[in-house]
């Protein structure tokens, strides 16, 4: 059985067996001085470690002096993972679930395992700490009474357009993740779709060359259109203008954007429903932009 300990600044430090069932933990996701303590105790006294990657997870244990018995459970592979994993909660034993970074189920792989864990009536504990939307959401100086995560939007044109316009209407700042390679053409999908919000691009949080870069969506989607972007991604927008606070530029935008796909006459339906202006008056001027 692997030795239950963890190291701290050279400290060398006990770690109990965790208590039977799933635990769901989160790790750094730049600065590993932000691991909690009951984290390290949880990966040293665990009966295994599931990993997204188990180099990667590997390379985060070996840090902290914890000698654990890896499994692997990704994506791709669960289908095939899940039911051995289930099999040795069900048998009494102590798994700690972990992605690559961050909170697990945030954007990665787990809530099946979660789910059918608890249907089986295995306990699921709660190992909370980092997450990069949260992270972001606390330093980019956007709204934070409503959040919604919407993970990453389509890589293509046409699917990640559509899929802006679908929540162009929701009353909360918006976080995403995204690629660095596909960022300039999604902040461009954004400011086409959503007009002049303001919004910021968080970049490689907690890491050594952390950004967070706020302005209208229009000014970071010149700012960052031919750069070469590196590094771990999540991109903000702030809510919709409160109703009656909307100006033309952004009436213009959003009918401009929802004329590339629809007529005349729905668009203005889409643009009434997403600011709560008149449908009359904005089909009027969805024909005046078409002529």
């Amino acid at each position: 059985m692997a030795r239950r300990t963890f190291v701290v600044d050279g400290v060398s430090l006990n770690a109990d067996p965790a208590p039977p069932g799933l635990h769901i933990v989160a790790t750094p996701i730049g600065n590993l001085g932000d691991i909690t303590l009951r984290a390290l105790k949880t990966l040293a006294g665990a009966d295994m470690v599931a990993a997204e990657d188990t180099r990667h997870t590997g390379r985060l244990l070996q840090h902290f002096g914890i000698d654990a018995h890896l499994v692997r459970y990704d994506e791709h592979g669960a289908a095939a993972q899940r039911p051995r994993l289930l099999a040795d909660l069900a048998e009494g034993r102590s798994v700690a679930l972990v992605s690559d970074a961050g909170t697990p189920l945030i954007s990665d792989p787990g809530y099946r395992l979660v789910r059918e864990a608890r249907d089986a009536g295995i306990a699921v504990h709660a190992v909370p700490g980092p997450a990069a939307p949260m992270a972001a959401a606390s330093v980019a100086g956007l709204p934070t009474d409503s959040l919604l995560f919407v993970g990453f939007l389509p890589p293509r044109h046409a699917a990640r357009v559509e899929r802006i316009r679908e929540l162009m209407a929701v009353p909360a700042t918006l976080v995403f993740f995204e690629a660095p390679h596909r960022l300039a053409e999604t902040l461009a999908d954004l400011a086409g779709t959503l007009g002049p919000r303001e919004a910021a691009v968080a970049r490689e949080l907690t890491k050594r060359f952390e950004t967070v870069d706020r302005a209208p969506l229009g000014e970071l989607a010149e700012r960052y259109a031919g750069t070469e972007t590196k590094g771990e991604i999540v991109l903000l927008v702030g809510p919709p203008a409160e109703r009656g606070e909307i100006d033309e530029a952004e009436v213009d935008a959003l009918l401009a954007a929802a004329l590339d796909k629809l007529p005349a006459s729905a668009a203005a339906a889409d643009v009434a429903r997403a600011t709560g202006l008149k449908r009359r008056d904005l089909y009027k001027r969805a024909l005046a932009m078409k002529s």
